[in-house]
């Protein structure tokens, strides 16, 4: 195909250099030289470039594989870039809401899965650089990017654009499940259990944890900071910034700037003795 556009282009301009060379032989060659050039140098080529354009346009929407894929009922996953962490939610065919999750993606390997990126605050950029290109989220409107994974693994992902002072501590992962494995946690995390008769679960309420994080099945249900359910299976604290230790948790919970600079999350310096190794206690149980 490239040889035969090549091939007429090359065609076209040594037809026009031979039609000028004998018109610039003959009378009033400067009035046939006007010609050609408004033709072929004008109108010709606007002609052909609206064309153009206005079938690329016209193809446009089967360009883009999301568009169809989401009309077939691929997994959807929707991505929130947070300042500084990731809210992951998994969506049904109906595009409702299944499960909530924070920081770790996980999907099944071999299929393909459209995610909805998105920010609420400042432009980010969603990139899993060993599955795919990269796609920015910007506060106001919904854009897609499509991934699939071929193998199980875990694959490291981060912001990758200026969002903030802790844009560089702000990494996600995501874990590529075999289709029933990936059904089967879904389909355990959304019947997931947590010991509410623990002093650390009573503490965790006491001090106001749940008007900002959500715990399934507790009375906390916060929608502020990332949702803890499952928490105690991740394996960082603060999206990708420290290791999922309980003395890390701790640390985490009384000063949260000094760890994340620019984390809206209050410090909670205040608290009793033993208080937030309790609280970390707890949450490293919610498995």
């Amino acid at each position: 195909m490239m040889l035969i556009g090549g091939g007429l282009i090359w065609a076209g301009v040594v037809m026009v250099l031979f039609y000028a060379a004998r018109k610039a032989r003959e009378p009033h060659s400067e009035r046939v030289a006007g010609r050609v050039i408004l033709w072929c140098g004008v109108i010709g080529p606007v002609i052909v470039l609206t064309i153009l354009l206005s079938y690329a346009v016209w193809l446009i929407p089967n360009l883009r594989p999301w568009s169809s894929a989401i009309a077939e009922g691929v997994r959807q996953i929707e991505i929130t870039g947070e300042q500084f962490w990731w809210r992951v939610r998994y969506l049904d065919e109906q595009g409702e809401v299944l499960l909530e999750r924070a920081n770790e993606i996980k999907m099944p390997v071999g299929q393909r899965v459209v995610f909805l990126v998105k920010s609420p605050d400042v432009i980010h950029s969603f990139w899993v650089p060993s599955l795919g290109g990269k796609m920015d989220m910007i506060p106001g409107r919904t854009n897609h990017i499509m991934l699939e994974a071929s193998r199980p693994g875990i694959y490291r992902g981060v912001c990758a654009e200026f969002c903030g002072p802790s844009h560089a501590l702000m990494a996600f992962f995501v874990e590529a499940l075999e289709p029933l494995d990936f059904e089967a946690w879904l389909q355990g995390s959304r019947t997931a259990e947590t010991d509410r008769a623990s002093e650390g679960h009573a503490l965790f309420l006491r001090h106001g944890c749940g008007a900002c994080h959500a715990i399934d099945g507790t009375e906390a249900q916060g929608t502020i900071g990332p949702n803890l359910t499952a928490f105690g299976a991740r394996g960082s604290v603060g999206a990708g910034t420290m290791p999922n230790t309980p003395e890390n948790v701790a640390r985490f919970i009384r000063h949260p700037s000094e760890i994340k600079p620019g984390s809206r999350m209050p410090s909670f310096a205040m608290l009793p003795d033993g208080d937030a190794e309790r609280i970390a206690t707890y949450l490293a149980g919610l498995k």
